[in-house]
Order: C-alpha cells, then sequence, then structure tokens
C-alpha cells in the first residue's frame, strides 16, 4: 500500500494548488491563531504540505515546532525561516534542540501521512519515529494528518498497539474534517 500511495503521489499533477488549499484550510483552523504552538514537519518531494504553510504560521505570529530526525524519538526546534540539511535528504531547523518534550507545548500537531482511515489509523512510512514521538503530546491536542484528495481512505488500515490515532485529516477538497477514533 505504501509503494502504492507513493507512486500515485510521483503522478499528481497540481502539488502547488494542493499546498495552497491545504494551507488555506490549516490557516482557518482555531489552532492557527496567533501566540499558538503548531508543531508541523518539512514536506518532501510530493508530501502534502509546504515551506510557505510553515512560513505563513509563523508570520501570523505561531511558534511553529519542526522535527529533527534523532535517535529513536524526534526530537524538535523552533523554526525560524532557515532550514538546514538533515538525514535522509530531510530539512530540518537550524535553531536549537528542545527535546522531544517540546512536543507538549504544540496547541496542535500537523503529521505527516500516506493514508489515514475513517477511525483515524495512519499509515506512515513505517519506521515508527512520529508513533513514539506522539506520546509527548498533552491529552486532547488535535492530532491532523496533511493528505491529498483520495488518500483518506474509507478501507479500514491495519492497527498496532503503538499507531496513536489521528483526530482529524486535512485534505485539498474537503478540508479539515475532524475524526472519532475509535
Amino acid at each position: 500500500m505504501r509503494r502504492r500511495i507513493l507512486a500515485r503521489r510521483d503522478t499528481l499533477p497540481d502539488l502547488v494548488g494542493t499546498a495552497r488549499a491545504l494551507s488555506r484550510h490549516v490557516l482557518a483552523t482555531v489552532w492557527a491563531r496567533p501566540g499558538s504552538c503548531i508543531a508541523a514537519y518539512v514536506p518532501i518531494g510530493s508530501e502534502p504540505g509546504s515551506v510557505a504553510l510553515l512560513d505563513e504560521l509563523a508570520g501570523r505570529g505561531c511558534r511553529v515546532l519542526l522535527p529533527i530526525v534523532s535517535a529513536d524519538v524526534l526530537d524538535w526546534a523552533e523554526y525560524d525561516g532557515v532550514l538546514t540539511p538533515g538525514p535522509w535528504g530531510l530539512r530540518q531547523p537550524a535553531g536549537p534542540r528542545l527535546g522531544a518534550a517540546a512536543l507538549a507545548t504544540a496547541d496542535a500537531v500537523l503529521v505527516p501521512a500516506l493514508a489515514v482511515d475513517r477511525r483515524g489509523t495512519r499509515l506512515g512510512r513505517g519506521a515508527g519515529f512520529y508513533d513514539r514521538s506522539l506520546g509527548w503530546i498533552r491529552p486532547g491536542t488535535p492530532l491532523a494528518a496533511l493528505l491529498h484528495d483520495g488518500e483518506f481512505v474509507q478501507e479500514l488500515l491495519p492497527v498496532r498497539s503503538h499507531d496513536i490515532p489521528m483526530t482529524a485529516v486535512v485534505t485539498p477538497s474537503a478540508g479539515l474534517v475532524e475524526l472519532s477514533p475509535c
């Protein structure tokens, strides 16, 4: 399934339009207000999202935390508009590392995903970094996966005991869809 979704993403015609639509939807949420803290990610390749969204969040006065790949759990740093090369072709913030516990300061977390089902089960890339890291969030913190249209799936995805369910998805066409994880 991962290979199929990644192959489909490589054929998507309008990644710029998709990124703009996702940005509009995220910026319309209650959590994207000045003074809030949003944990996000820097998309790679055809992954949904954009650096422009990060810039817009920061520009409206949001504190934006971005992941830094470390040993077993993601480390976090504040986004100040500068990204440096990281492992596996990733880009990461240049500022000081804040530790995994910094995720507990987030008012919402934008999570990368390949697919999410109606229960909130997220299919990631398979390394488990996010599921191990999401244990640091405060109870009730919104977890929203940014997806391309067609990646919010009706079929139930396999779930493991360590999987953390998403509370929402954001797609270009549907916007913010809140979920009731089971």
